[in-house]
């Protein structure tokens, strides 16, 4: 008799357990699953119309890239003091942070708790009718009202089974590595737009010394023609449209000056101080030479450029978080345990073995019905992978294009700059050539002031192209990656 009871007791353990793992088999064959495609990494192999030489100007330190001792210490001081700069560094330190809380997740929790409590009963309620009734030791009653003491420590540990707390702590590593990198990026642009300010105010410093040698002709021209009007050999309309020239030209002069004050205090803002003069020197604008550029290969983008490896990281990022939202599909398995002391009096709550208390508990939680919040954060966590990897294959594309775009910026300017430079030296031969011609009577005064304008003008433009060509030299750096390095 005893053998058949035994023998059905273990059929029906056999039986629960099958039960429990047909249960478990049905509930992962539930859990859904989203095939998100592989992110497109490929870039050409070169860029157009360019050598595969892999010699990339990206690699080179900021400090080697610029020449001008004055905008390298603009930038140094820029790299300290930014305001915008120091915020991205707080976020960085608290994407650190999330580290350590993330991997405080998957290691056991242990509290100390002591705690003292007081507790009447009613006499007549079965609690009152024990303790009434029953004795803590021979010859002495419950005490009334019932104090109790505690103190212990307790456990709590979550088992990692399926990766989920290690998954999340490794998408908050990646998290910190793309912030880092989003921090380099906010790096590059400072420099490169330190720099852009600069050649700016140092283009305006040369607009102006145009304008003002501008005026002194015109000024000369204007006296001229006076004279030229007291011979009777000019009109007064000569006068009043070279005198118009002039003021016209005054006028710009302000506007410049303004121009110079607003791109000072920018350079100041971006150097987080408040305004000064920005020390430069300006003589020797038109004459800076242009230094090569070498673009290297489009490949190296993926490591040079802070941008595409950010994205990088946070799409690693974003996987990871996928596989943990997956996992809370799964069975959640918990330990509870407790050791300590505990007594109504405290001259008894060193007394052992009777005050100890102890507890061991393992609990084992799996989401059965109505699991639509579950559902819910997979899908977006699906999303956000795809949306990632989007953003991966964004920031590839504008990186290709963005180098792409400053190669024939470079090569075009250098182009458009010999073109201007003779247009320059041809203008300038004519300011004179129109004056000895009105002096001697062979051509109108409208002449002098259309040679004075468009000498003036394409003096402007020059250093408009020149500005813009030591522009594109930055840009291009910043399109490959340099200047966080």
């Amino acid at each position: 008799m005893e053998r058949r009871i035994k023998k059905a007791t273990k059929m029906k353990h056999r039986k629960s357990l099958l039960i429990g793992m047909i249960a478990m088999v049905a509930l992962y064959s539930c859990v859904p699953t989203r095939e998100i495609r592989d992110e497109n990494v490929s870039v050409p192999e070169n860029y157009q119309n360019q050598s595969t030489d892999t010699i990339n100007t990206g690699l080179v330190e900021w400090r080697e890239f610029f020449k001008d001792p004055n905008l390298i210490a603009l930038i140094d001081s820029a790299l300290v003091k930014n305001q915008e700069l120091n915020i991205m560094l707080q976020q960085v330190d608290m994407a650190k942070n999330r580290i350590q809380a993330k991997k405080g997740e998957y290691l056991p929790f242990v509290n100390l708790q002591a705690g003292a409590e007081v507790e009447k009963v009613g006499e007549y309620t079965r609690n009152g009718s024990v303790e009434k009734n029953l004795e803590v030791k021979e010859g002495e009653e419950f005490p009334e009202p019932l104090t109790n003491y505690m103190v212990g420590a307790f456990a709590t540990w979550e088992l990692d089974v399926w990766k989920k707390l290690r998954n999340e702590k490794k998408a908050a590593v990646y998290e910190y590595l793309s912030s880092v990198e989003g921090k380099n990026f906010m790096v590059t642009n400072l420099v490169a737009e330190i720099a852009d300010s600069y050649y700016e105010l140092m283009a305006l410093d040369n607009q102006m010394a145009i304008i003002d040698q501008n005026l002194e002709i015109q000024q000369n021209a204007l006296r001229m023609v006076k004279l030229q009007k007291q011979a009777a050999r000019a009109t007064e309309l000569a006068v009043k449209r070279f005198q118009a020239e002039v003021m016209k030209n005054q006028s710009h002069k302000y506007e410049i000056q303004q121009q110079i004050v607003e791109m000072e205090n920018r350079l100041n803002f971006l150097i987080g101080r408040s305004p000064q003069h920005i020390q430069r020197a300006s003589d020797n604008f038109i004459d800076r030479s242009i230094d090569a550029i070498y673009a290297g290969i489009p490949s190296q983008l993926l490591q040079n450029r802070p941008d595409v490896r950010s994205a990088e990281f946070e799409l690693a990022a974003a996987k990871l978080d996928t596989k943990a939202a997956k996992a809370s599909f799964y069975p959640q398995f918990t330990i509870k345990a407790g050791l300590g002391l505990e007594a109504f009096d405290t001259k008894y709550l060193t007394t052992t073995p009777e005050s100890v208390l102890y507890s061991a508990i393992g609990d084992m939680v799996a989401p059965l019905i109505n699991r639509n919040a579950i559902k819910a954060q997979y899908k977006n966590a699906t999303d956000r992978q795809l949306q990632a990897v989007y953003e991966y294959e964004k920031a590839i594309l504008n990186a290709y294009i963005e180098v792409a775009n400053q190669l024939s910026n470079i090569d075009n300017l250098k182009k458009s700059y010999e073109l201007k430079d003779g247009q320059v030296q041809a203008l300038t031969e004519s300011i004179d050539l129109s004056t000895r011609l009105f002096q001697s009577a062979r051509v109108e005064y409208i002449e002098v002031l259309l040679a004075q304008r468009e000498a003036l003008e394409s003096r402007m433009e020059l250093v408009e192209t020149k500005k813009d060509q030591l522009l594109a030299q930055v840009n291009m750096y910043r399109a490959l990656g340099g200047g966080w390095n």
